[in-house]
């Protein structure tokens, strides 16, 4: 009657006009809950889709997944300004140094530079 929630994309779910699935409500809801069956419900005389019987851990799973999604755009998206601020940072003291001239990197070497100089 219909096809499992859990089968290859490529299996067609069973489709009942509207007035049809109101009549079998009941018997296709138990059928989605014990056998993981989908159902699509068309308008009368119309083959579009407008709604779906699925499982109830079927939905779940999407609405979870879409959750999952949004959350992992919000950490990405907190990890890549991080990122990016650490990034600028590193670059300014880089920056500082190529306009400061040669001062920054003797400065750095302490006696022993002065010291090689001497030398």
């Amino acid at each position: 009657m219909a096809v499992p929630a859990l089968t290859p994309r490529n299996a067609p779910a069973r489709s009942l006009p509207l007035r049809e699935a109101r009549t079998r409500l009941s018997q296709l809801v138990a059928m989605a809950e014990l056998t993981d069956s989908v159902t699509v419900v068309t308008r009368d005389g119309d083959p579009r889709p407008v709604a779906a019987i699925v499982p109830a851990a079927a939905a779940r799973t999407v609405a979870e997944a879409r959750a999952d999604a949004a959350r992992l755009a919000e950490v990405t998206a907190g990890w890549s300004r991080r990122l990016d601020a650490a990034a600028a940072a590193e670059r300014a003291p880089a920056r500082r140094r190529a306009a400061g001239g040669d001062h920054g990197a003797r400065r750095g070497l302490g006696r022993a530079g002065s010291a090689l100089s001497a030398g």
